[in-house]
């Protein structure tokens, strides 16, 4: 009787440790006010201590404990199997150890889905759509990606690295980002090959505070990769906004090459807005004007990585992707991205 009493008392403290952080967790989640309090003041202290510990590894501590963790609850489900355990103490460890997964993410990272949208957190005034705002925009960003481009087959990974640091450095105080670290640096996937197939350049790893890039990169991709999956690790979860960051901090670069790689990398969404909104002869007169060397470019970067793309594979990882935004903050999911566009007409005048 006694030795069942305390195996009661045992369970119940198992899953009553959990249970109380999601609580808090979830706590958080309902108010944007809580998840700004949480990003502007335990997000800072997390991420420095995870990046301290994973800045001295060379490899993504991240995609060992995901690919770990898939492999290792596989094999110990079989093993359970093959002894003839109780299933149902075999789903209640299953379910223990991927509830603390959930709260190790939200806790490391997560909760910065949930702060106040860009333009209450920033105070910039909403810019509604109108075809006289994204003609100037249209006008002004055509002018400078034709003037900014250069010719580069390679970059130099350790300057962007640095030209990053420095122009998050200036504007992270602006946005209500996180400082950056200077243990901060981008490491490669352990799979870029596979990641290549579903279309990903690069991710946050929340798990150590780190930031992955996908080895495959061509040279005009890698700044503006760089510097939106940092955006991520100083506490933006928006796509929309990394795009931004991203975009700010490449073109106020001193270095041409990275700071066309900015002009460039937004390219593929002002193309996808400008072909939406504009009549069919705007839209080819505005197409145009774009010199011949930047719509090259494009048409090889998107050959480069529609050969790598597998369709099945890349279909289900984008609606995986999808959800997983739409729960977490973002209504509209993988749209987001493009969603750029309009914050970066609306901060036209405020930058």
């Amino acid at each position: 009787m006694k030795a069942g009493i305390t195996y009661l008392k045992e369970h119940i403290l198992r899953f009553a440790i959990p249970v109380l952080f999601l609580l808090c967790i979830w706590f958080i989640m309902a108010s944007p006010t809580r998840s700004e309090w949480y990003a502007n003041h335990i997000y800072p202290v997390v991420a420095r201590l995870l990046s301290s510990l994973s800045g001295w590894v060379p490899f993504s501590l991240g995609d060992c404990f995901i690919y770990g963790s898939i492999a290792g609850l596989i094999l110990y489900i079989i093993i359970r199997i093959i002894r003839r355990a109780s299933l149902i103490k075999t789903f209640q460890h299953v379910l223990l150890y991927l509830c603390w997964v959930y709260i190790w993410f939200y806790l490391a990272w997560g909760l910065n889905y949930f702060r106040p949208g860009f333009f209450n957190r920033t105070r910039i005034p909403y810019i509604a759509y109108t075809p006289e705002s994204f003609d100037q925009f249209l006008t002004t960003y055509t002018e400078t990606l034709n003037n900014s481009y250069v010719v580069f087959d390679s970059i130099d990974k350790k300057v962007v690295a640095e030209e990053v640091q420095k122009g998050y450095d200036r504007i992270h105080t602006r946005f209500g980002m996180t400082a950056p670290s200077s243990r901060q640096e981008a490491k490669y996937m352990l799979f870029s090959e596979g990641m290549s197939k579903v279309g990903v350049l690069g991710y946050v790893g929340p798990f150590f505070n780190e930031f992955n890039l996908n080895k495959e990169l061509l040279p005009v991709q890698y700044p503006s990769t760089y510097a939106h999956e940092m955006a991520h690790v100083l506490g933006i979860a928006n796509e929309a906004e990394a795009n931004l960051y991203g975009y700010l901090v490449c073109i106020q670069s001193g270095i041409p090459e990275i700071r066309f790689a900015g002009y460039f990398s937004i390219f593929h969404y002002v193309l996808g807005n400008a072909y939406s909104l504009l009549e069919k002869e705007d839209f080819i007169a505005w197409r145009d004007r774009i010199r011949p060397e930047i719509k090259e470019l494009y048409n090889l970067k998107m050959d480069y990585w529609s050969e790598k793309y597998s369709p099945v594979i890349g279909e289900i990882q984008d609606k995986v992707y999808h959800l997983f935004l739409q729960s977490n903050n973002i209504p509209s999911g993988r749209k987001n991205y493009s969603e750029v566009v309009s914050l970066l007409i609306a901060c036209q005048e405020y930058l």
